[in-house]
């Protein structure tokens, strides 16, 4: 009897997946012959934790819809109870970046401990939340860092250039977010409108940007033991 609830049970399932695979196959198909000039190429199409309604994916951007593709929405879809943005969480695993593809030669190297684990993000000397972050990963062991200089703020490129153009670039980036002091003026080439390129490429509008080695992107500041937890989750 057992037996065959449990076979009853998963030819459901297996119908209910086929008609949802039926439904996003149908959806994807009405948006691509109708609507790709307006939302662009639709690269894929899934079913969202609401019943009824359903994830488009097009370039770097998430859509949601109807089963019927009549109504479209740009927004982000939030679980109220868990406090957490779904769409934000979703677009992080989607458009994660592929690490060992970055350009790590425009960034400053720190390793500390072992450097078994990795991280690349991007900071401002003249942010706020930079510093804070600074601040955090002297409490992080065992971790090769990869800072991309990134001035976005006011006032700032002269900083980078005069960190870049240091005899020690990563002493001189901590003794100014650590400690206040201001790298001394210094000339040469620097990768500035390199790092800016990529920034803008990997949609970067903030800092501090912190990309782990399984490409996950946070955009933000994080506290040392929220750190340890994502670079031992996310790295390879």
């Amino acid at each position: 009897m057992f037996k065959t609830l449990a076979l009853l049970l998963l030819s459901i399932s297996l119908a209910h997946a086929a008609e949802t695979d039926k439904t996003a196959a149908a959806i994807k198909d009405t948006l691509q012959k109708n609507y790709e000039q307006l939302i662009g190429p639709v690269n894929q199409v899934n079913k969202s934790p609401i019943s009824g309604l359903y994830e488009v994916i097009t370039g770097d951007h998430i859509f949601y819809t109807d089963k019927t593709a009549q109504y479209l929405i740009d927004g982000s879809m939030f679980d109220l109870k868990a406090r957490r943005n779904l769409t934000e969480a979703r677009a992080r695993v989607l458009f994660a970046v592929d690490f060992n593809k970055l350009p790590l030669e425009l960034a400053v190297k720190r390793v500390k401990g072992n450097g078994s684990r990795k991280m690349a993000y991007f900071a401002d000397p003249n942010c706020g939340f930079c510093k804070k972050l600074e601040h955090e990963l002297q409490s992080v062991n065992d971790v090769t860092l990869y800072l991309f200089l990134y001035p976005i703020f006011d006032g700032s490129a002269e900083k980078v250039q005069n960190i870049w153009c240091s005899a020690d670039k990563a002493k001189s980036w901590e003794d100014l977010m650590l400690n206040g002091v201001q790298p001394a003026a210094a000339k040469c080439d620097t990768p500035t409108d390199k790092v800016m390129a990529l920034g803008r490429h990997l949609k970067v509008n903030g800092t501090p940007a912190l990309i782990f080695a399984n490409g996950i992107v946070n955009p933000g500041y994080l506290p040392a033991a929220e750190l340890e937890k994502a670079l031992d989750s996310n790295s390879k």
